[in-house]
């Protein structure tokens, strides 16, 4: 335990962020660090739990309360020693991850859990700025080569376990940079891309080769696939969702992962052929509620739009959680994003009936009616229109930010292979229909969070080393080398 009844002495504290309107002039990121001392008061609050729910509620099995105990400590190597046991990559989840740990916290029953997501960032910030994490290339090597296709967190952690067992492994990533949506879905004010540089590096000191420009099935045959002993499919849930309504082909209509993506690329000096999608001086709509149409919200203000405007088709949450979702469950809660603070008229138990356009087909308006949701015992719940609510929305760019069905079927219909119920790759242990190739990630799980694919991508990786040499030392979830701590 850290200090005793220091989750009463002390209270939580969190990063703040940079005032909006200086914010919103640029992309980067935009936290305030806590200094050292506040951090480690911070950990102080752990109370080291006989039972840390907090362990269990990380999908990566995260060690939380002895990284906690070090920090307490101030045994900051220590600590990040622990963390880096079961998570390879916690510079990406100490930003990104909604932290259902912290959801699960014991101490979150009675007051604010400990910040857990901001010591993990910070835990990892000072291993790289202190020169901590170098490349640990693997002593030994196998005859044993791997193809991973796919370089996001999910093909990222794969690799690097693989890797680490000796194994000679190749990624391959049909974009022109490593990193899968961490690159080009995730906004640079949410992740800037040095951060994926440098883990990127040591990777390819450790000895992990990396392909670009290469999408299997496309320009590059599966055939060749044959010349790797195992392949692990880690591409994503990439198929998109639409809206089967009139107009939704017009122009102006837009998939929010294509506009994210542009973006980014074009932050990095990429120009296009087609024209660009801009949100300056336009009336922007984004349908969806999730992480994606707060990244749109974001990018928009950024970009100088006029007005945005954010429509859940799905009743607004509780500001508290509900009694639904009691602890330690993930709760069902309101979410208000940094970018929803940045400025954003939310709207919810919207549905959207048409995309009205002019006669040269682009867009002008929208048209929508209010809904409810009629919920019967035993049966699916049911949307129900509101009579009388139709309402005409102007807007000039409108963002589809309804999540994706599942993986693309280019490699499932070239490789043969099987889809479960929600059409994501068949596998069992991670393994698919197809003894040699693997999956894990939201091509096996879908849309999911990116500490489920890391977690995913390390187990995959145990899988494949069993079925390569017979038996694995590679950790499974919640384990890891700690000696030495």
């Amino acid at each position: 335990m850290g200090e005793l009844r220091g989750f009463k002495t002390y209270e939580r504290i969190d990063e703040t962020n940079i005032a909006v309107k200086k914010r919103v002039s640029n992309y980067k990121e935009f936290t305030i660090p806590l200094k050292n001392k506040d951090l480690e008061k911070q950990g102080s609050r752990c109370m080291d739990c006989g039972v840390p729910f907090c362990h269990s509620g990380c999908p990566l099995g995260n060690l939380i309360p002895d990284f906690n105990d070090m920090i307490h400590k101030g045994e900051w190597k220590k600590a990040l020693h622990i963390l880096h046991a079961t998570n390879n990559f916690p510079e990406f989840t100490g930003r990104l991850c909604p932290a259902p740990c912290e959801k699960s916290c014991v101490l979150g029953i009675i007051d604010n859990p400990i910040s857990i997501e901001n010591i993990e960032k910070n835990i990892v910030e000072k291993g790289f700025a202190k020169g901590w994490i170098i490349p640990e290339p693997p002593k030994v090597r196998t005859d044993k080569t791997v193809a991973v296709i796919g370089s996001g967190p999910a093909g990222l952690a794969a690799a690097q376990q693989l890797n680490r067992a000796g194994h000679t492994v190749t990624v391959f990533e049909r974009d022109d940079a490593i990193g899968g949506l961490l690159r080009y879905g995730i906004p640079n004010f949410k992740l800037e891309k040095e951060i994926i540089d440098r883990r990127v590096d040591i990777l390819k000191e450790e000895g992990v080769i990396f392909k670009t420009n290469v999408h299997v099935g496309v320009n590059y045959k599966v055939s060749e696939l044959d010349n790797f002993n195992a392949v692990v499919l880690c591409g994503g849930a990439t198929a998109r969702r639409s809206l089967p309504v009139k107009g939704i082909d017009s122009k102006g209509v837009e998939q929010a992962m294509d506009f994210l993506t542009q973006q980014t690329k074009t932050l990095f000096g990429s120009t296009f052929e087609e024209e660009a999608i801009s949100a300056t001086d336009k009336h922007v709509i984004v349908i969806g509620g999730g992480d994606t149409g707060s990244d749109c919200v974001g990018t928009s203000n950024r970009q100088g739009a006029k007005s945005v405007t954010n429509f859940e088709i799905m009743p607004k949450p509780p500001v508290g959680r509900s009694e639904k979702t009691p602890w330690p469950f993930w709760p069902l809660q309101l979410k208000t994003s940094s970018s929803h603070e940045e400025g954003c008229d939310r709207n919810w138990l919207i549905n959207t009936k048409e995309f009205v356009t002019n006669a040269k087909g682009e867009l002008t308006a929208l048209k929508t009616v209010e809904v409810e949701w009629k919920i019967k015992p035993g049966q699916r719940p049911q949307l129900i229109e509101k009579p009388n609510t139709e309402k005409i929305w102007d807007c000039d760019l409108v963002f589809l930010a309804l999540g994706f069905t599942g993986p693309e079927k280019t490699l499932s219909e070239q490789l043969g292979l099987d889809l479960d119920a929600r059409s994501n790759f068949k596998a069992t242990n991670y393994q698919t229909n197809i003894s040699k190739i693997f999956t894990a990630g939201d091509m096996h799980r879908g849309q999911s969070l990116i500490v489920w694919a890391i977690s995913e991508g390390r187990e995959a990786a145990r899988e494949v080393d069993f079925y390569l040499m017979g038996q694995t030392d590679l950790p499974t979830k919640g384990d890891g080398d700690l000696l030495g701590v």
